[in-house]
């Protein structure tokens, strides 16, 4: 009778299970690729029938580009966390308005970002941003999902430049929005080129996001970072 009990599954709700789902699809995204996600393999890691993934994931392809959403998402939350107002507003570029976005300065935040893109977790998620962009070729739900992060990316930061420039922390002739996406071109291309590992780059080549920042938005040297 003890073993009957042991066997017994606790019932969980159809959100909740969804999320279980997507959460161990992401886990293995980042770990091993997004290549390895499949139904069969989800199934067995959470000890399911893969059926039961089917019913919330009717193809794997669907399956694996929001996992690659939910693994962006934590990504762009914890790099770049959103004040307050962002929160309320969206991520749509130009969000920002320079009041009520914080206690905390543009340059702080800036700043911040640069610090957390470096190190493991830094190079899992470039590794995986490479790997979804090279798929896209071939799984249309994924190109449309990485479109959607990638616009959220540039509206998170063109906010925070945004901001800046209100304040009179930042000087640019760029909109706020173009100097965005540069940042995130340079910080790219250091991934792919660096083969995703930031910490093996010569220091000079890693603070070239930086370097090019600090001189675009008229800031001193160091102001972003040792």
């Amino acid at each position: 009778m003890s073993s009957s009990v042991q066997r017994k599954r606790i019932r969980k709700s159809p959100a909740a299970r969804r999320a279980e789902i997507v959460e161990k699809a992401a886990e293995i995204a980042l770990s091993e690729g997004l290549e390895c996600i499949t139904l069969r393999r989800i199934g067995e890691e959470l000890d399911v029938r893969p059926g039961l993934v089917s019913h919330y994931f009717p193809s794997t392809e669907e399956l694996v580009a929001e996992a690659f959403g939910s693994a962006a998402t934590g990504e762009l939350d914890t790099l770049l966390p959103a004040e307050p107002a962002e929160s309320a507003g969206g991520l749509s570029p130009g969000a920002g308005t320079g009041t009520g976005m914080g206690t905390r300065s543009a340059t702080e935040r800036l700043a911040g970002f640069f610090a957390r893109t470096s190190g493991p977790a830094w190079n899992d998620i470039s590794r995986l941003w490479i790997n979804a962009r090279h798929l896209t070729r071939y799984r249309p739900s994924l190109r449309d999902r990485i479109a959607l992060q990638e616009a959220a990316w540039r509206g998170r930061l063109a906010a925070v430049i945004e901001d800046g420039v209100t304040r009179g922390e930042f000087r640019t002739q760029e909109e706020p929005s173009v100097v965005a996406v540069q940042i995130l071109v340079v910080l790219d291309g250091l991934g792919a080129d660096g083969g995703a590992d930031a910490d093996m780059l010569p220091p000079v080549v890693a603070r070239m996001a930086m370097t090019w920042a600090e001189r675009e938005l008229g800031l001193e040297r160091g102001a972003l970072g040792p």
